[in-house]
């Protein structure tokens, strides 16, 4: 008679945290401000300006915006700080980078809120793969809310998970 076949880990006491599972729904542009500036370089102040006045602003509404320049141009803070006061009251989300530092800044700001008394004393595995974009950061902001918290903190699956953390006896 064979011996029955237990599976340990999904009778553990483990809780898989997958920051996908906290993925901010919404579509993510760039708005590049190279195509505002003569010649891709060159900010004209009152082209600019005219530019920003005339723009249709309500296409952004409920989006999430990172602000950036794809020349070289050396672009004053007073540009982005304008072209962000057109989309405060349509865009959900307004950074200046890249899209990899706009995750970042949405995951940080879902982190933030994020309720964790559920996982005190408990062992957690942070899980590693994931179809969504999740920044690098993203695990970082989790480390930092999760550990003062948790029994224990692992990354991976639950059969193949590296330690990071173990709390101290007492």
């Amino acid at each position: 008679m064979a011996e029955e076949i237990i599976n340990r880990v999904a009778n553990s006491k483990l809780i898989t945290f997958n920051l996908e599972d906290h993925y901010p729904q919404g579509q993510r542009l760039i708005f590049d401000l190279s195509k505002w500036l003569f010649e891709g370089f060159v900010l004209k102040e009152k082209d600019f300006r005219d530019q920003a006045k005339e723009h249709d602003w309500s296409q952004y509404q409920d989006k999430f915006i990172a602000l950036n320049c794809s020349s070289d141009a050396i672009v004053p803070a007073w540009a982005y700080m304008l072209i962000t006061t057109y989309l405060e009251p349509y865009a959900k989300k307004v950074v200046i980078g890249d899209l990899e530092n706009l995750e970042s800044h949405l995951y940080q700001d879902v982190i933030e809120r994020l309720d964790v008394k559920d996982l005190k004393d408990r062992a957690v595995i942070i899980k590693g793969c994931s179809h969504k974009p999740v920044p690098k950061n993203a695990y970082i902001f989790l480390i930092k809310k999760l550990q003062p918290v948790v029994k224990s903190l692992m990354y991976g699956e639950a059969c193949s998970s590296v330690p990071l953390y173990k709390q101290p006896k007492k």
